[in-house]
């Protein structure tokens, strides 16, 4: 394999930015959305840090929160926000003056933690877990400011009582794209926007050989594997991805066939809907592979937008790999339905289009008489 730098997510940037800044000298205030009730701008896990100077990353509200923070710190010092040097619970919005300054949507209240960033915090060590893909429990001691770390899982919510704060980190999102092309080069361009870590499997030589992302190739490691052979050795967990796009069974088969019994939260190929169907009856004859494993092969990938190039394929693809991994439920309508609504659709917005450009011919004809 031939390794990159790798891209941070936001969590991951936030930890590795807080540790930075404490390692330099700096005072650091850790910031953890911990708790939220009605509409609120980040979910609770949201991160934020913040230095003795007042500068920020990550961000816990639409940035009116973060810049109350910030002026506290300023003025006061670390000090300000935490005082005796342990953590500190603080709420935002609990009345409507407070929601309206704040820029909280009506009804929304956020409770932070803040926390002093010291040795304690065992940051370094939480990094390092993510780095090698365990689910980690972080528990914070809101009376002394210890930090116990525990294994847990990727996606449970922050839990806050009286005496600690619980939150929940592990492996950043990872997509496994099987052939190096013109698809893959967009996907890995989406994905890394969207704080995926990427890899690109080709045995194939001549395809490598051209692969490339202009000024992005950080976070994409490219791989001379098997793509069999890739998929076995990094055994795909639940935030993982595998998507095929050679058109080739010869690879994209022996992908799938191990990408289907693994704890990938998606498993993609791409081409046509006959192609798909012959696919699936391959895999079940040839290779044994239940109807249970089948049902979560997603073939032919991507929602459908009436994607024409390379770039459009991919952000199809991409929407429906961060749905996924979000939870989000897309039952897929036959392919004929869609293409069928789509003239509809245009027809409809032709004839707004044309209503409106008619209202705005009456309402100028109205004025011109108004004025004679």
């Amino acid at each position: 394999m031939e390794p990159q730098h790798t891209t941070d997510d936001l969590d991951t940037l936030v930890l590795r930015s807080a540790l930075g800044w404490q390692s330099a000298g700096l005072a650091v205030v850790l910031v953890t959305v911990a708790r939220t009730w009605g509409s609120s701008p980040r979910p609770p896990g949201s991160l934020m840090a913040i230095n003795a100077r007042g500068e920020t990353v990550g961000s816990v509200s639409g940035g009116c929160i973060e810049d109350d923070l910030v002026q506290r710190i300023r003025e006061g010092g670390v000090q300000a926000a935490c005082a005796s040097d342990v953590p500190a619970v603080l709420r935002y919005g609990i009345s409507a003056d407070q929601a309206h300054r704040f820029g909280l949507p009506c009804g929304g209240t956020v409770e932070l933690v803040l926390e002093p960033v010291t040795a304690r915090s065992r940051l370094a060590e939480l990094l390092l877990a993510c780095e090698q893909r365990q689910g980690t429990e972080r528990v914070l001691d809101l009376q002394t400011g210890e930090v116990t770390l525990r294994e847990g899982l990727r996606d449970s919510l922050p839990r806050l009582d009286a005496q600690q704060l619980i939150t929940c980190f592990g492996p950043k999102a990872r997509l496994i794209l099987i052939g190096a092309g013109d698809l893959s080069r967009y996907m890995s361009q989406i994905a890394l926007t969207v704080g995926f870590e990427v890899i690109v499997c080709d045995p194939r030589e001549e395809q490598r050989a051209s692969w490339h992302l202009s000024g992005m190739t950080s976070g994409v490691t490219l791989s001379h594997e098997m793509p069999d052979d890739l998929v076995l050795r990094l055994k795909p967990d639940a935030r993982t991805a595998v998507v095929a796009l050679t058109h080739d069974p010869k690879l994209d088969d022996l992908a799938l066939i191990d990408a289907l019994q693994s704890e990938a939260f998606y498993v993609g190929a791409i081409g046509s809907r006959r192609n798909s169907t012959q696919r699936r009856d391959r895999l079940r004859e040839h290779f044994d592979l239940p109807d249970t494993a089948l049902a979560h092969l997603h073939g032919p990938a991507g929602l459908y937008i009436g994607s024409k190039t390379p770039a459009e394929i991919a952000l199809s693809i991409m929407a429906e790999v961060v749905a996924a991994k979000n939870g989000v439920l897309l039952p897929k309508a036959p392919v004929e339905e869609q293409q069928a609504a789509l003239p509809v659709a245009q027809g409809k917005l032709q004839q707004e289009g044309s209503a409106q450009a008619a209202l705005l011919d009456e309402a100028a004809s109205t004025a011109v008489q108004d004025r004679a």
